[in-house]
């Protein structure tokens, strides 16, 4: 996986946190806040899925025509 250093800011509470739970489970803070991230994309897919779901204005396929669709 190729990677990529960040300079940000946090609330030293957030700092706190990492720190914390970096030593707890003897993982380097930059796995930490990968982790964290990653987790919290998942969610954020979750909430764009049901915000789209809830739009009149988004087209919806059903499941045989995407059946049809992919070939299957």
């Amino acid at each position: 996986m190729n990677t990529v250093r960040l300079n940000i800011t946090l609330p030293s509470s957030l700092n706190d946190d990492i720190n914390h739970f970096a030593e707890e489970l003897n993982e380097k803070k930059s796995h930490i806040i990968a982790s964290a991230l990653e987790m919290y994309f998942d969610y954020l897919d979750i909430k764009v899925a049901e915000k789209r779901l809830s739009d009149p204005n988004e087209k919806t396929i059903s499941f045989d025509d995407l059946k049809k669709e992919l070939g299957l």
